[in-house]
């Protein structure tokens, strides 16, 4: 038995999670985790992450009447990662390196990883319960799992089979470039260039929240459909609040619910776009890797916004690949609906680190 530190960082909020870990039984079988306890801080309200795990493990102490020190740790962080051992987080003054904190929280490893890695070993510890499963392909335990993820930006990532378990990569493939396949996706395509003065579009611009904004303001400007009453009124707040640290509303949110709800048609034919561009460019990921092993869509967008991806736009677009569609229909497509499997995945990580 280990005892494990697991925990997802992010700019507003950081979980934490203490796990006793029972080592695997075979090299096809995960470790077998328990959750001893679990608490959730305001990353604003520390310096530091030193100071919050501290206080997390003096409640640990409180509550069970004895000390119970982690051996290994892994953070999963919304930020670039360096060699799996220094961060400076991107929109939080921390700036992490592996060696002070193991010296600093008295733990033996501890190990830093990109929050998208986080959801790539995660997918391996999920439950049916955690699922929705899109296509039910043929699935392959040898061959490579494919992830990917729109939110606030558009994750990518890959495992690969090996002995005792998988390796996970991160890629940068959210930044390919967005490539149309209809009139109405090269007009919007045209409308980025010109507003954003630039002269490429990624398809994150595209498939992520800040996608969904994009994808309506174009609708709206291009007069689609007249912008009702409601979303005028959130939209005009949103912009009033655009540069300020302090949001009062998610306007990409407030699309896809009056969307999923049916009563505002503007915002149904934002979301019928951007489901249409996430599975041609899930479509584009599964033809480069072939994961028969398994396509996960993770990110908070299409667990939020379930019946949307039902609809069966989604999996169109991911298919309509010319005389690749065959291949296509093999892989098995799920779609995550466990928001916390960046946390699941930090600590199946840090399981590994047991027997490295």
């Amino acid at each position: 038995m280990t005892i494990l530190l697991a925990g997802d960082i992010g700019a507003t909020k950081t979980i934490l999670r203490l796990i006793k870990s029972e080592p695997q039984k075979t090299n096809r079988d995960l470790p077998e985790q328990t959750t001893l306890y679990e608490e959730t801080y305001a990353s604003q309200e520390f310096t530091d992450l030193v100071p919050m795990v501290r206080k997390f493990l003096a409640v640990v102490t409180q509550k069970h009447g004895s000390t119970l020190a982690p051996e290994k740790a892994c953070f999963g962080i919304a930020g670039p990662v360096v060699k799996n051992t220094t961060c400076q987080l991107t929109n939080l003054s921390w700036h992490l390196e592996t060696s002070r904190l193991e010296q600093e929280l008295q733990v033996a490893q501890v190990y830093l990883i990109n929050d998208f890695v986080a959801v790539g070993y995660g997918v391996l510890g999920l439950s049916e319960r955690d699922l929705h499963t899109l296509q039910l392909g043929q699935p392959d335990a040898d061959a490579p799992i494919a992830v990917i993820g729109a939110g606030t930006g558009l994750g990518q990532g890959f495992l690969t089979p090996q002995p005792g378990g998988y390796r996970v990569f991160a890629t940068e493939g959210g930044h390919v470039d967005f490539a149309p396949q209809s009139e109405l996706e090269f007009q919007l395509l045209r409308y980025l260039l010109e507003k954003y003065n630039i002269n490429r579009v990624s398809v994150e611009r595209v498939v992520s929240g800040m996608g969904i904004v994009a994808i309506y303001q174009f609708l709206r400007d291009r007069e689609v459909a007249q912008e009702s009453p409601a979303l005028a009124e959130v939209f005009k707040t949103w912009e009033q609040e655009i540069g300020k640290e302090q949001k009062t509303v998610d306007l990409a949110a407030e699309i896809s619910k009056a969307a999923v709800k049916q009563h505002d048609y503007l915002c149904q034919k934002t979301m019928e776009l951007f489901v249409q561009a996430y599975g041609a460019e899930a479509g584009n990921l599964a033809l480069k890797l072939l994961p028969y092993g398994g396509l996960y869509i993770a990110g908070g967008i299409a667990a939020k916004n379930l019946p949307l991806m039902q609809q069966g736009t989604f999996m169109q677009a991911f298919l309509r690949k010319g005389r690749m569609s065959s291949l296509l229909k093999e892989i098995p497509v799920r779609i995550v609906l466990n928001p916390e499997v960046g946390l699941v995945g930090a600590a199946l990580c840090a399981a590994q680190l047991t027997s490295s």
